[in-house]
C-alpha cells in the first residue's frame, strides 16, 4: 500500500504563519487573516472567523477533519482544508 503526504493550503508567502490546523485541542489564538483565492473567505467571516477574534480548538476528529472550535461562544466544526485558510497568532 503506498501512502501519500496530506497536501497543505498554506503557500510559501504565509508558511511561517500558523493557522488553526497547527493548534491542538484545549489551544486558544486570535484570528490574524483569513485568505483564499476561491472566495471561501466571505463564507467564513460570516460565521464569525474575522481577524481579532479569539478562537479556541475543541476537538479534531480521529482522522483530522473536521476540527471543531469555539469562537463567539459558540461551537463551529470546519473542514481541515477551510481551517488552513485562518491563520492565527498564539
Amino acid at each position: 500500500m503506498k501512502l501519500f503526504p496530506l497536501k497543505s493550503n498554506r503557500t510559501a508567502r504565509d508558511a511561517s504563519q500558523p493557522s488553526l490546523c497547527d493548534l491542538e485541542p484545549g489551544e486558544s489564538a486570535r484570528i490574524v487573516a483569513v485568505t483564499s483565492g476561491n472566495g471561501i473567505e466571505q463564507r467564513l467571516a460570516e460565521m464569525g472567523l474575522t481577524s481579532g477574534e479569539n478562537v479556541e480548538v475543541v476537538r479534531i476528529a480521529p482522522l483530522g477533519d473536521p476540527i471543531e472550535i469555539r469562537i463567539r461562544g459558540y461551537h463551529l466544526s470546519l473542514r481541515r482544508s477551510e481551517a488552513g485558510l485562518v491563520h492565527v497568532s498564539k
